[in-house]
């Protein structure tokens, strides 16, 4: 369950960053959608670094090193 979260925010950064590409390209005038989307990116993967950050210290993940 846990994989599917991480999967999923990943695919919505991935989504947004294509977006703005998108925008970017499409409009040469400055309508503001590209920053809007690339905003929610910025978001979406500081929100993901911290459920994962959070989820390892309340010991829902154990994150594994080389040589353990």
């Amino acid at each position: 369950m846990e994989k599917l979260l991480v999967i999923a925010f990943l695919a919505v950064i991935v989504w947004n960053l294509f977006a703005a590409l998108f925008h970017m390209v499409s409009k040469p005038q400055a309508d503001g959608r590209m920053v809007r989307s690339l905003s929610w990116r910025i978001g979406l993967s500081i929100g993901l670094l911290a459920i994962i950050t959070a989820g390892h210290f309340l010991g829902f993940w154990r994150f594994h090193g080389l040589g353990q």
